[in-house]
């Protein structure tokens, strides 16, 4: 059975392991189903690569994934250690320093975080 087991993470590819598979196509080691079978990976995952790497080279397998907001590691502790204190006002201070090299005060932030969170879950109604 391909796919992940109930309650587990989504696998995680890096562009290096893309290509290495795509290339096993390329190569003519075997068919799309036979490679992504021995390789653990659904048809439509591998033919989305394929595809991918046809029309952007390599570029096509980097992964668009965005970090998350990366406060978000010392918020959740209870009890930070004194290097992780130190890494969390660091990287706030940066956060900070950001926002006023753009112009925008704390105020105006707080404002732009309400108007969003207010739109969300809405429906307009359209009659």
């Amino acid at each position: 059975m391909i796919g992940r087991p109930k309650g587990g993470t989504n696998r995680y590819w890096s562009k290096e392991e893309k290509l290495r598979i795509v290339k096993r196509l390329m190569n003519g080691e075997g068919s799309i189903r036979e490679i992504a079978k021995a390789e653990g990976l659904s048809r439509g995952t591998y033919s989305n690569w394929i595809s991918a790497y046809r029309k952007n080279g390599e570029t096509g397998l980097e992964n668009k994934r965005k970090p998350g907001n990366p406060l978000v590691r010392f918020q959740r502790k209870k009890e930070l250690t004194d290097l992780e204190r130190l890494e969390y006002e660091n990287m706030k201070l940066r956060i900070e320093n950001l926002r006023l090299k753009k112009g925008y005060t704390e105020e105006e932030v707080r404002a732009i975080r309400q108007k969003k969170s207010s739109g969300k879950n809405t429906k307009s109604l359209k009659r």
